[in-house]
C-alpha cells in the first residue's frame, strides 16, 4: 500500500479525520471517540495489517494534551501516526489499546504517571516513576 492509498483508506474509515503526509509518514488526528474502532480497523484490514505498536507518548501543549502512536506494518513494511487530542486538561481521559497491541501497556502507564492521561480499559493502571501524593 502506497501513503497516498493509505491516506484514502484513512479518509473512507473515518473521514473526520485530519491526514497529511509528514516528513517520512503518514501522520494523521482523529477524534477521540473514534480512536479504539480505528485501531482496531487498523490491526484487522488485510490491506494495512498494523500488527506492531512501537512507540506510544503523550505530549503537552498549552491549550491540550495529546496521544501519539506509532505503528508498523511488517507483512506490508509501512508506518503510520495517528493522534488524538484530549477533551480535558483537567480530567483527560483516552481508551486504552492494550487489548488491540499488549505492547502499550507500559507505555500507557508511563503517560498516565506523567501527564495524568488516564486510559479506559487499562488492565493495570500504575504509576511507574512517581508516588500517588
Amino acid at each position: 500500500m502506497t501513503n497516498d492509498s493509505l491516506i484514502q483508506s484513512i479518509s473512507s474509515m473515518v473521514p473526520e479525520a485530519q491526514i497529511k503526509m509528514g516528513f517520512e509518514y503518514v501522520e494523521t488526528f482523529i477524534p477521540i471517540d473514534s480512536l479504539h474502532s480505528f485501531m482496531l480497523q487498523l490491526k484487522n484490514n488485510p490491506e494495512m495489517l498494523f500488527d506492531y505498536l512501537f512507540c506510544v507518548t503523550g505530549a503537552d501543549f498549552p491549550d491540550h494534551l495529546q496521544v501519539i502512536y506509532h505503528l508498523e506494518s511488517t507483512t506490508h513494511n509501512h508506518i503510520l501516526v495517528v493522534k488524538v487530542k484530549t477533551n480535558d486538561r483537567v480530567n483527560p481521559v483516552v481508551d486504552s489499546v492494550t487489548d488491540i497491541w499488549p505492547t502499550a501497556e507500559p507505555h500507557e502507564n508511563e503517560i498516565f504517571d506523567l501527564l495524568g492521561i488516564k486510559f479506559n480499559n487499562h488492565p493495570e493502571p500504575r504509576r511507574l516513576f512517581l508516588d500517588d501524593s
